[in-house]
């Protein structure tokens, strides 16, 4: 099923190859704007998310940015956990994202959860971007992607999708954000958490 962004990006694809057409741009030009284009609109589909809010959220072990391991299942009974998958350490929507995070980290903790990143990254690369962006809580390490699939939000391109699960303290998925704005989806997390 194609969705507005989807058909919106075909739309400025046709007005592109209309305007290029009629200043007699050369065929390899078109051709390669409209592969550009093409790769720009798959990227906006991830694989289909099977979770649904109600379901246990699966259980994993993961090394974290400090090279610890921890699971899911450690916060059963304790917190409410916040699962964000992004696609790329330190790229603009991503930093965007984990800086809004660890600006209003407070806030989730009064409100007992728990903000954990994921991406398909490693251990370094996480480490490195904690750092720079003097990130205050837990990024976790993908890389051979089998979270990233189990949770349905590995895209075409071989890296996570932009999607929050809100997991309670019973390890049960109550929420999902999916296509998830990095500006705004921690506002939203916050007043979803509020209203429990």
């Amino acid at each position: 099923m194609i969705n507005e962004k989807e058909i919106s990006a075909v739309s400025q694809i046709y007005h592109l190859l209309n305007l290029m057409s009629s200043q007699l741009m050369n065929f390899t030009k078109v051709i390669l704007i409209l592969m550009m284009s093409i790769l720009s609109i798959f990227s906006l589909r991830a694989q289909d998310i099977t979770l649904k809010p109600g379901d246990k959220a699966p259980d994993f072990s993961l090394r974290t940015d400090e090279g610890n391991t921890i699971k899911l299942s450690d916060y059963e009974g304790n917190s409410t956990v916040i699962l964000y998958f992004y696609p790329k350490d330190q790229t603009p929507g991503c930093t965007k994202e984990a800086c809004n995070f660890r600006d209003n980290l407070e806030k989730f903790n009064e409100l007992g959860a728990k903000v954990l990143g994921v991406s398909v990254d490693d251990v370094d690369s996480h480490k490195s971007f904690k750092e720079k962006d003097n990130l205050n809580f837990t990024l976790l390490a993908d890389p051979d992607k089998k979270v990233t699939k189990e949770y349905g939000v590995l895209n075409k391109f071989g890296v996570a999708s932009r999607v929050t699960f809100v997991i309670d303290k019973q390890g049960i998925v109550k929420k999902i954000y999916e296509k998830v704005d990095p500006a705004n989806n921690y506002k939203e997390l916050l007043e979803y958490l509020k209203t429990r």
